[in-house]
């Protein structure tokens, strides 16, 4: 009988072996350089650039038209404008109607969507290889002559109201607005929500002057990815684009962000949790030190194994998902970290948060955590880059930041040549919680004896 007992405990010691070694992650190779596809640019005299890339065997082609203006070229009274342009472009042109629209470009295979950010308007689409130069032949006409239909702007509106109304109901918003607020007073990029009645203001006219204004030839790149005949696609860019205007010179308003050390509390009675936002504004993509201050955020915040995300989401059970993130503006950057913390732990959070900004300042990380986050963000690079928008989205970022095509090409390269000095060096020079403006959605009386103790301040913004 014994020696059956042993033979079993052996037998549970080999397979409790087993099983641990199953459980160890494998082994992950090196990260491989990024190739930028051999590329062909083409340029109209009127200014206009068709850029086309053969990519893939999938027999479809991703065609994105961008025009470099955006939110960034509203004036105060006219945030979101820009996107009710888009929304009205979506209505149809002088010739064909939104429903006429989407049955031409779903035969083809796809369908049209128009979008808007900071710096750019974008028209975009997939359809099948064979459709690519008549998807662009439709695609000009949205673009060059919008129908601008009057009985459709009512809809919209009260459409983006209720879009308003929604978002500014939840925390997320609420600290986002007042955060960029502060760190961009005098700039667009400060100015991420309208009120109900400024969209209330808007009238058609306003719409076509801003396009007048914005839009043209010079301003605007004709991306094509994927599988197609490229003498057809340069055919239909120069049969379509060729006459239109050309439009303003390419300008992005330049930011002069402000770095302040401030604290400021939403009061959202009763709320179970707060909503903060927490940073600083920093460098821009062409800053040398961008890459370097990018893998830092990562092992920093920005990833799910980094630092501030194990100490309050693993080891103290503050909040389910905090994030940091390095934004990317024109000329400008931010840092933050967003979370969304239990109530009577707020002040600790931003404690927490602190403390492993300092720590990284003061003491080197190791060579084994370092490598572990450079392979991550590489992997994740590289895997951004395997589908035709992803290559759309490289060079359209290479194209706002004004940078060399080697700077994607080198990019695996640079980071895993850069080491733990390095980030320590980036935290000291660029995260600094002494210049941090923090943002708080939460209960006011539950957190402002918190926040008031963690900043040894006498009194909180109202």
């Amino acid at each position: 009988m014994k020696n059956i007992i042993l033979y079993i405990m052996a037998i549970v010691f080999v397979l409790n072996a087993t099983a641990q070694e199953k459980e160890l992650p494998p082994k992950g190779g090196k990260p491989k350089d990024f190739k930028l596809p051999e590329k062909q640019t083409i340029s109209l005299e009127n200014g206009l650039e068709l850029v086309m890339v053969p990519y893939g065997a999938i027999p479809k082609a991703t065609i994105n038209i961008r025009i470099k203006t955006g939110n960034i070229h509203e004036k105060e009274n006219q945030v979101w404008l820009s996107d009710l342009l888009a929304d009205l472009m979506e209505e149809g042109s002088e010739t064909s109607d939104a429903k006429s629209i989407s049955n031409t470009m779903a035969s083809m295979g796809g369908n049209l969507n128009i979008y808007v950010n900071s710096h750019a308007t974008t028209l975009n689409t997939n359809v099948l290889s064979e459709y690519a130069g008549k998807a662009i032949f439709t695609m000009a006409d949205v673009l060059m002559h919008p129908k601008w239909p009057t009985s459709d702007l009512d809809r919209l509106k009260n459409d983006m109201k209720r879009s308003l109304t929604i978002r500014l109901s939840r925390p997320q918003a609420q600290v986002s607005k007042d955060f960029y607020a502060a760190i961009y007073p005098n700039h667009p990029y400060g100015n991420i929500y309208p009120t109900e009645e400024m969209i209330d203001s808007y009238t058609i006219d306003n719409i076509k002057q801003f396009y007048k204004a914005n839009f043209g030839a010079k301003r605007t790149v004709v991306y094509v990815v994927g599988k197609f005949d490229a003498s057809e696609v340069e055919k239909a860019v120069k049969e379509t684009f060729a006459v239109w205007k050309e439009g303003p010179e390419v300008q992005y308003p330049q930011a002069t962000p402000v770095t302040k050390h401030e604290v400021k509390i939403i009061d959202r009675p009763g709320a179970p949790q707060s909503t903060i936002m927490y940073g600083l504004p920093t460098i821009d993509p062409s800053n040398p030190d961008y890459l370097a201050l990018s893998i830092t955020n990562s092992l920093l915040g920005g990833s799910f194994g980094s630092r501030i995300t194990s100490n309050i989401r693993e080891d103290k059970g503050y909040t389910y998902s905090p994030y940091s993130n390095l934004q990317s503006n024109y000329k400008t950057g931010v840092w933050y970290e967003s979370a969304d913390v239990t109530s009577q732990y707020t002040g600790a959070s931003i404690e927490e948060i602190k403390k492993e900004i300092y720590k990284l300042q003061d003491s080197i990380p190791s060579k084994e955590e370092l490598s572990g986050i450079k392979n991550y963000v590489s992997g994740v690079f590289v895997l951004q880059n395997s589908t035709p928008s992803g290559i759309v989205n490289q060079l359209s970022f290479l194209d706002l930041h004004e940078l060399p095509e080697s700077w994607l090409e080198n990019k695996v390269k640079n980071i895993m040549e850069l080491t733990p000095e390095q980030i320590t060096e980036m935290t000291k020079k660029y995260i600094k919680p002494e210049g941090m403006t923090l943002i708080v959605v939460g209960d006011k009386e539950k957190i402002k004896y918190q926040l008031r103790e963690t900043f040894e301040k006498d009194s909180l913004e109202k």
